[in-house]
């Protein structure tokens, strides 16, 4: 639900870029509002995977990180951005690094549940190859 809602959220907010501050922000500032969006849905997508990924017998609790450090680094990053240029806080400038080093750290989580298959996956896998 939360991969759905952030890539929905993610169109819109592009969109909002696109078409209503075009005109209304420098394009320095536009920049920055769509590497909110993208990262936003890149992330959406992440999130979307996860959700897959939990099928597959990889460890739930490492994708459950993944997924909660992806959704606080779509909330810190893309969300200081979107604040940084609707908003002019430029308090929030150092919020961003903090939901960069989130979504670095979700993927790693992604890695080490795929490194950290459940044991009885790997043996659904061996018995149906058989």
């Amino acid at each position: 639900m939360a991969g759905a809602l952030f890539a929905l959220t993610g169109v819109m907010a592009g969109a909002f870029g696109a078409h209503g501050l075009r005109h209304v922000v420098s394009p320095r500032s536009l920049e920055v509002f769509q590497t909110g969006v993208t990262y936003q849905m890149y992330h959406a997508l992440a999130l979307l995977a996860v959700a897959t990924l939990s099928g597959l017998g990889l460890a739930r609790r490492w994708l459950t990180a993944a997924a909660g450090f992806f959704v606080a680094g779509i909330l810190l990053f893309s969300g200081s951005l979107y604040g940084l240029v609707l908003l002019e806080l430029k308090a929030l400038g150092p919020v961003t690094p903090i939901g960069g080093l989130c979504f670095m750290i979700g993927w790693i989580c992604l890695v080490i549940a795929a490194v950290k298959r459940h044991p009885e996956s790997e043996h659904r896998a061996d018995s149906t190859e058989r």
